[in-house]
C-alpha cells in the first residue's frame, strides 16, 4: 500500500471522518474531486504495476505547464482576505494584493504565478498548489473569520508527508523501503534515499489526490494541525456538501 487510491472514500455511512490532535473534520460529500479534474479517474481499470509512477509523471507535468484547477486565482484571493499573507517556500503573497486588484484580475493571476514559479520541483509546486485548495475548502466551509497571520502553504505539505509516512509505518507500506524506515539512509547529495523533491518521499507525490490514502487528504490533516483556526482539544464537525 502506497497511498494510490483513485476513489473519494468514506469511512463509515458516507461519512468521511480525518482526525488529527483530538480533533474530527466530517465531510458529508466532499468537493475534493470537484478540483482535481476527470484525471482523478484515470487508472482505476489499470494494473498496479502500470499505475507505479503514474501520479509522479502527471504532478512532474503538471508541475511544468504551470497547471493549476479552475478558479484557482480567485481562491487565492479569498483566502487572503481572511489572514494576512500566504507563505511559499519563504515568499509571500501579501493580503494587500487585495485591496489592489479584483480576485479576477490577471495582474492578481501573475503575481500569484510569480511566487510559485519560485519552487523549482514542479511535482512539489503540484503539491503546493493542493495544499492551497485545502485552504480555500477550509475557508469556505470552516466557521471562521481568520486563519492566521502568515499562512504556510509549505508547512501543510510537509507535515501531510509526515503523517503519510506515519501511516506506511503501521500499514507496512511501499515507503518503508525508503522513508519509513526505522533508520533512513541519505540519498545522493544529502537528499532523500528515494529521491524525492524537496524532502518529500517519492512515494508520496506518486499518491492519488482523492481517497482515504490519497493527499489531499493528508493536506486536511495537516490543515487541522498547523492552523491556529481550529482548537487543539475537543471536536469538529465540518459538514462540506
Amino acid at each position: 500500500m502506497s497511498g494510490k487510491e483513485f476513489n473519494i472514500g468514506s469511512a463509515r455511512s458516507g461519512t468521511f471522518f480525518i482526525s488529527s490532535r483530538s480533533t474530527k473534520l466530517s465531510k458529508q460529500k466532499s468537493t475534493i474531486g470537484s478540483f482535481l479534474g476527470p484525471a482523478a479517474a484515470e487508472g482505476k481499470n489499470e494494473e498496479p504495476d502500470e499505475r507505479h509512477g503514474q501520479w509522479l509523471r502527471r504532478r512532474r507535468l503538471d508541475g511544468a505547464l504551470n497547471r493549476v484547477p479552475r478558479n484557482f486565482y480567485p481562491q487565492i484571493w479569498k483566502i487572503l482576505g481572511k489572514c494576512k499573507g500566504i507563505n511559499i517556500e519563504g515568499k509571500v503573497i501579501p493580503h494587500s494584493l487585495t485591496q489592489e486588484m479584483t480576485a479576477g484580475e490577471l495582474k492578481f493571476a501573475l503575481e500569484v504565478e510569480t511566487v510559485l514559479n519560485t519552487i523549482p520541483q514542479p511535482e512539489y509546486r503540484q503539491l503546493v498548489v493542493e495544499a492551497l485548495m485545502v485552504l480555500s475548502l477550509v475557508r469556505e466551509y470552516h466557521n471562521t473569520d481568520y486563519l492566521g497571520d502568515i499562512v504556510s502553504a509549505q508547512d501543510i505539505v510537509h507535515v501531510a508527508n509526515n503523517i503519510f509516512l506515519s501511516d506506511q509505518k503501521q500499514q507496512d507500506g511501499d515507503a518503508t523501503t525508503c522513508c519509513a524506515r526505522e533508520k533512513r539512509e541519505p540519498g545522493v547529495g544529502g537528499g532523500l534515499a528515494c529521491g524525492g523533491a524537496a524532502y518529500i518521499c517519492q512515494h508520496f507525490y506518486d499518491s492519488a489526490p482523492s481517497g482515504s490514502y490519497g493527499t489531499m487528504s493528508y493536506m486536511i490533516r495537516a490543515a487541522t494541525a498547523t492552523l491556529n483556526c481550529f482548537p487543539q482539544d475537543g471536536e469538529l464537525d465540518c459538514a462540506v456538501s
